[in-house]
């Protein structure tokens, strides 16, 4: 047999290949719709041709401090224009962008910027109260930028060598426009708490980013230039990778410190928004606002929500108002969400409840996801598509992270047998859609914020009354989960619940900390170990 012809002479050049990189969506969007409205922050009004050019500016002054290709700049921010703008200046510059959850401790941050090697931080004066210690307690504390938010007006301080402005303005508006060479560089890093004491550092390519924002433009059918809230941080998952998303759709995002009822509700009405993602801890803050705070939004609104399943109550809520909800699942490791609830039009006679409740399902993958299954953890076995039977879920496709930064036996773990091994469990339903019913890593999921029951456990264990003790989810109607803590105290000893949350409360940030304590002998097999199932059942009855 001859050659295939189709191997000759026909290698990939400059003219025919580019690697991936959302990078490139920026450029397009100043180059054809300059004078669009980008962002938008209190009177603050940038165009996407304005953007272009404090991006760039930022690059520039990113790499006249020193910062190279593959160095980490940390940035510790609300949802506010530096740190959109530093989802495309951080990486222009080579570097690798860590948005870090604002919501952490101080020794958590420390934790981070020393395991990333971050060579700077780019800190809001909010967040100096974290900040400040963390970069003091570092073994060689690093250089800061101060962002000093002119819309926020509550405590806090500036303790770097100059703010975010000056940065800005010390850089070349005409900094080469330089792509990656390798789709498969690093582009972000985001740490996700799991289940173990210190967090895992999660590294995305230019690759996953670039069709992860794509894949949310065609799953949300987003079109041209829609009004994009941001009530979902931009610290998580890159915000879903939406900055990226934006700017494929040639979109407004407008920022938004804080998220409270008549903050967002405000926003939606004078902004005209007509996109938000948000946990459904969000959308129930919504369902219960005033009705004068909803006056006024007449257009429509489309809504996607993830974190903790949302009960189908918060979903109808939402629909009842007009507003159209879009379920979603995903987790750091795969950029954010990459399956979807897609609605059917034999659906739409249904009852309203009927309605939600098959959108409270975690659905099938979305248009960049290669292939989703649920199956025997131990063999791979995809289980029957019966919504019965328990399996844990995979994942495979380009959407996928690079691994753990400086951990490759947790990397091995996660993609032994050429699957992503979420660690999540579900059923799979006749017509294909998942359906997560439990997490195998004890993940608390909190107003869209994992927490590690056994980093709980670790501080329970530290009070001096405390004998034994386990945590589990507890679900709740504002939050969607709080941590709920069982302890077995020492003989004699008289510590309270209050005392036990006030304890946690002092040693962990104050989301992971119990709402309840029950005291209570523990459930345990014949060789020692706590039977969780058996305290998730109590919890129901509490």
């Amino acid at each position: 047999m001859g050659a295939n012809p189709y191997s000759l002479h026909l290698d990939k050049n400059a003219a025919n290949h580019v690697a991936l990189t959302p990078l490139t969506f920026l450029e397009r969007a100043a180059a054809v719709w300059p004078d669009r409205v980008a962002v938008v922050h209190g009177s603050t009004r940038r165009t996407w041709g304005e953007t272009f050019v404090r991006v760039r500016k930022l690059a520039s002054a990113l790499a006249a401090r020193g910062i190279a290709r593959g160095d980490t700049v940390a940035v510790l921010a609300a949802n506010t224009p530096e740190l959109f703008e530093a989802h495309f200046g951080v990486p222009l510059a080579g570097a690798v962008l860590n948005a870090m959850n604002t919501r952490l401790d101080a020794a958590a941050i420390t934790f981070i910027l020393e395991h990333s090697e971050a060579k700077l931080l780019i800190c809001d004066r909010e967040f100096a109260r974290i900040g400040k210690p963390a970069v003091a307690a570092m073994a060689s504390p690093i250089p800061v930028i101060d962002i000093d938010d002119p819309q926020f007006t509550g405590p806090g301080e500036r303790f770097g060598e100059c703010d975010y402005e000056a940065l800005v303005a010390s850089g070349d508006p005409d900094f080469p426009w330089t792509m990656p060479a390798d789709e498969w560089e690093a582009i972000t890093l985001n740490y996700t708490s799991g289940t173990t004491g210190n967090p895992k550092g999660v590294v995305y390519h230019h690759r996953g980013a670039y069709l992860n924002a794509v894949s949310n433009a065609l799953s949300w059918s987003m079109g041209d230039g829609p009004v994009y809230l941001w009530t979902l941080p931009m610290f998580h998952c890159n915000g879903w990778c939406f900055p990226w998303t934006l700017a494929v759709v040639a979109g407004t995002s407008v920022c938004l410190r804080a998220v409270r009822a008549e903050s967002v509700l405000a926003a939606i009405r004078d902004e005209r928004v007509t996109h938000f993602c948000g946990a459904p801890i969000v959308l129930n803050m919504i369902n219960n606002a005033p009705a004068e705070l909803r006056a006024g939004i007449d257009h429509p609104v489309k809504v996607m929500t993830a974190g903790a399943a949302p009960p189908a109550a918060v979903i109808a809520g939402m629909e009842r108002m007009g507003w159209e909800v879009t379920h979603v699942y995903g987790l750091t490791e795969v950029y954010g969400p990459v399956t979807l609830c897609v609605w059917h039009d034999r659906w739409n006679g249904l009852p309203l409840d009927d309605k939600a409740a098959l959108k409270a399902r975690q659905g099938v993958r979305g248009p960049m996801l290669e292939a989703v299954m649920v199956a025997d953890p131990a063999t791979l076995e995809p289980v029957p598509r019966d919504g019965r039977t328990m399996g844990e879920v995979f994942m495979r496709g380009n959407n996928v992270m690079k691994g753990y930064l400086k951990n490759p036996a947790a990397t091995e773990a996660a993609f032994a047998g050429g699957w992503f091994h979420t660690g999540d469990l579900a059923v799979w339903h006749p017509d294909g859609y998942l359906e997560i019913k439990d997490r195998s890593k004890d993940i608390v999921i909190s107003g869209g914020e994992n927490i590690s029951t056994i980093e709980v456990e670790d501080v329970l264990y530290r009070h001096p009354d405390v004998l034994e003790a386990a945590v589990v989810a507890r679900p709740d109607e504002k939050w969607g989960e709080t941590p709920c803590a069982f302890v077995t105290l020492k003989e004699g000893a008289t510590t309270t619940e209050a005392d036990i949350i006030a304890f946690c409360r002092l040693h962990l940030a104050h989301f992971k900390a119990p709402r309840t304590v029950v005291f209570r002998a523990l459930p345990k097999t014949s060789t020692g170990k706590i039977q969780k199932y058996v305290l998730r059942q109590v919890v129901k009855e509490l």
